[in-house]
């Protein structure tokens, strides 16, 4: 997530790295649902000590987190409390997982674990049954898609993103809905990877899933396109089938190989992922609010600089390897503060 959303220069990116336009899906594109996959899988895995059961401590410590991560995006959208909150955006990345998540927390401890699947359909088939009949004439449109409407009938105009060139959330209340059935996939196979205990097992039944999700996913998307925007359900089933297909593939290496060695930098941004993806927009926050006036007249500020000034130079002929090193600098330093609280044990938890 830090290496898609901090590129030098936003227009020297190579196609990868960028997320699709509209309909369709690249590799960016699978960063945030399987974010939400595996915090599904965590769930059902941290929620063992409660015998995975709704009580009263659980339900604390769900509407705790919920609210914590929910607060921490409000207050990074506004940092640094300059802005008028007439103008505030209401959701957003970390909204969006806390609201994904305490949703999906409360109905995955609600269920039984053999009919949670049935809950999730529903949600899917119900979302796009809403979108489909309610939406207008191109109802799966940036202009007239219901998520659209719903969202600015509830935020208004000044509380949405407008990246797309108008309102237009794709981290909206309403499309989160199906991103709940993110989370419960990831606490279904959460549930599957305990109750397993032959890995060979466990990885063929991962894959089986994981290509069916594929497949089921690519023909929904002729009748409902895969969607990041919209998060749509086909969008669902199609990243948690590949969510599945790599967790597989990781099972079999790190597990069945004993192949470890190079997971050694990633249990750095494993230990606290909140914090570090938090620390990494505080950086860019503070980048953009340092301004000055060049020589030339034209406005500066750090991160501008940074990239014109110094990757730029030293990358005069590819400007996309500048962006992109540009970037990765970024990961080095997150990743170099994660480390150092991973050498000490510090585990700041939310």
């Amino acid at each position: 997530m830090i290496l898609v959303n901090t590129p030098g220069s936003w227009s020297h990116v190579f196609p990868p790295l960028l997320h699709a336009k509209w309909h369709g899906a690249t590799p960016t594109d699978m960063v945030f649902p399987f974010f939400l996959f595996i915090v599904g899988v965590s769930l059902y895995l941290s929620f063992v000590k409660f015998d995975n059961k709704l009580d009263a401590t659980a339900t604390k410590k769900i509407l705790k987190r919920t609210l914590l991560i929910f607060l921490i995006g409000i207050a990074l959208h506004w940092f640094p409390f300059t802005r008028s909150i007439d103008r505030l955006r209401i959701m957003g990345v970390l909204q969006r997982i806390a609201v994904a998540y305490g949703i999906g927390a409360f109905l995955s401890l609600s269920f039984d674990i053999k009919k949670l699947w049935k809950v999730g359909l529903g949600i899917l088939i119900a979302y796009w049954a809403a979108m489909y009949f309610f939406g207008g004439a191109d109802p799966f449109s940036l202009e007239n898609n219901l998520a659209r409407t719903f969202d600015l009938a509830l935020f208004g105009e000044d509380h949405v993103w407008k990246g797309f060139g108008i309102p237009f959330d794709p981290e909206g209340l309403m499309s989160t809905f199906p991103a709940v059935v993110t989370i419960i996939c990831g606490y279904y196979v959460g549930w599957l990877v305990k109750i397993t205990t032959d890995k060979n097992i466990l990885i063929k039944n991962l894959l089986l899933i994981g290509v069916s999700g594929i497949i089921l996913g690519l023909i929904w998307n002729i009748y409902f396109p895969i969607n990041k925007g919209l998060w749509t359900s086909s969008y669902v089933i199609y990243t948690a089938g590949i969510a599945c297909c790599v967790l597989a593939i990781l099972i079999e290496i790190i597990d069945v190989k004993n192949y470890t060695k190079w997971t050694k930098p990633f249990q750095v941004f494993g230990l606290n992922p909140l914090i570090i993806f938090v620390l990494s927009g505080f950086i860019v926050k503070i980048f953009f609010m340092v301004k000055w006036e060049n020589g030339n007249g034209d406005n500066r500020n750090i991160y501008s600089w940074l990239f014109n000034d110094v990757y730029a130079q030293i990358f005069p002929d590819n400007l996309k390897i500048a962006s992109l090193t540009f970037a990765l600098t970024m990961v080095s330093f997150c990743w170099l503060v994660g480390y150092l609280l991973y050498k000490r044990n510090i585990i700041i938890k939310v």
